[in-house]
């Protein structure tokens, strides 16, 4: 890890690392450098891009170029567009992050994570400098882009681990309205990085000479049709439910040594518009702790019944991001271009939403607890489970990760139904909690879609 953060100047006060980060020059095909001096993240321009004036992101805007493969016009105004967002996003959490209190940003795992910040902002400037406006340009871009995908795959993780271990220093209000700006924030910048690289995976053509491999020629993944981009435009939440309820219910056994069944009612055939890593990891956060509550209150031959109600479509009444206006995204955006849509046949907005009902008979949730259940500094887990628990010291069922790696487990830590909220309300949807203690729960989530796409 990088070299720890410098050290008080003054009582109440703290320095942040000067960290000057040179980057590397490089010439375009017309002789044009990208960066032409060395870019000092810690002094330049960061309180400038994070300040610029910004915008909500909608699904629309994701979907906005078109289905892969793009032409050569829509990829290059998809990674212009991504551009144009990314480094005011990232920009604002080395803000918010050097903003903390010292005992806190001087801890070594929030202080990896602000080093990350900073050299993914640095790998951004060259770029920003100029347009993008060649194919080696955008496929260079995509590098850039993956590499900071994968840079911040465990922010999560490693965030929540700073902030346990700084728990006596900072209080549950603080950590909570931290946490969730900054996790919301992840969310879009995450999102928008992989929504250009799946669309730079699936433009690309393929290979006039295939490579070989043991069982013949190599050919190009098949992307769904349905897909574009991240974005699954005909995704059944009950398929997703049914693949959660097999993991969470295989953890329960090794567990327990039982697993309740699960009943599908409602539309379970109703689909629409959403991604599906984000609904994966909610369904999995709400089927853990509906499983659960229902063994270790003795009614695992209870089922837990599912309900899936789709929303009629009201058109003309979309619903932006709710999380992440204050963070959100530069107004003026120059590379939507002529092509965007173009091999979208019909795109209707509209208020189109799935709601999904999960109840239990776990005996509902303790009066004392229901006040906490949304701050990311509660758990229902005493330190003594936390620490003789396997797997790094969390609880096994509780070493739940979203589909991909996207999500590294979070176990044990209490992050659990607040993440799955702010993953709920970034596009406009919710997630509201009915319990009647000593009988069980009711959990509402609630979807909002991008509409019809025909």
């Amino acid at each position: 890890m990088a070299t720890p953060i410098a050290m008080l100047s003054r009582p109440g006060r703290r320095a942040l690392p000067a960290t000057r980060l040179l980057v590397r020059q490089s010439s375009t095909s017309q002789g044009q450098n990208w960066a032409g001096h060395p870019f000092d993240v810690a002094k330049d321009n960061v309180a400038q891009l994070a300040a610029s004036p910004r915008r909500a992101l909608t699904l629309a805007d994701l979907l906005k170029h078109g289905r892969p493969p793009l032409s050569k016009d829509a990829l290059l105004a998809s990674a212009n567009f991504t551009l144009s967002l990314l480094p005011a996003r990232l920009a604002s959490r080395i803000q918010a992050l050097r903003n903390l209190p010292y005992i806190v940003v001087s801890n070594p795992h929030v202080s990896k994570i602000y080093h990350n910040y900073v050299h993914s902002l640095s790998t951004l400037i060259p770029y920003q400098q100029r347009r993008i406006t060649t194919l080696e340009e955008e496929n260079q871009f995509g590098d850039v882009l993956a590499d900071l995908v994968q840079t911040h795959t465990n922010t999560i993780p490693v965030l929540a681990r700073g902030f346990l271990e700084c728990r006596k220093y900072v209080s549950p209000a603080d950590v909570t309205r931290f946490l969730d700006t900054h996790l919301r924030a992840r969310i879009g910048t995450r999102l928008i990085a992989e929504q250009h690289l799946a669309l730079h995976y699936a433009s690309q053509p393929l290979s006039d000479t295939p490579s070989e491999t043991a069982d013949g020629p190599k050919q190009q993944s098949k992307i769904p049709s349905n897909y574009i981009g991240v974005i699954d435009t005909a995704l059944q939440p009950a398929s997703i439910i049914r693949l959660c309820e097999d993991f969470v219910g295989e953890i329960c056994e090794l567990k327990y040594g039982v697993r309740p069944t699960l009943k599908i009612g409602g539309q379970p055939e109703a689909s629409f518009a959403h991604v599906p890593v984000h609904v994966e990891y909610i369904i999995t956060e709400l089927l853990k702790n509906a499983f659960r509550a229902t063994i270790e209150n003795g009614n695992e031959r209870e089922p837990i019944e599912v309900t899936i109600a789709a929303a009629p479509d009201v058109p003309g009444n979309e619903r932006p991001v709710q999380g992440d206006t204050d963070v959100g995204f530069e107004l003026d955006v120059e590379s939507d271009g002529g092509s965007s849509n173009e091999t979208i046949g019909n795109w209707t907005p509209s208020s189109q939403s799935i709601t999904i009902r999960i109840r239990d008979r776990g005996g509902g949730i303790p009066p004392e607890v229901l006040p906490h259940i949304w701050s990311y500094s509660f758990t229902t887990f005493s330190d003594m489970d936390f620490q003789s628990s396997d797997n790094g010291g969390m609880d096994a069922l509780n070493t739940i990760s979203a589909s991909s790696g996207h999500l590294s487990s979070i176990a044990g830590l209490g992050y659990g139904l607040p993440l799955s909220r702010a993953y709920a309300e970034y596009f406009g949807g919710s997630i509201a909690v009915q319990s009647l203690w000593g009988w069980g729960t009711d959990v509402y989530l609630t979807l909002q879609g991008v509409g019809r796409i025909d």
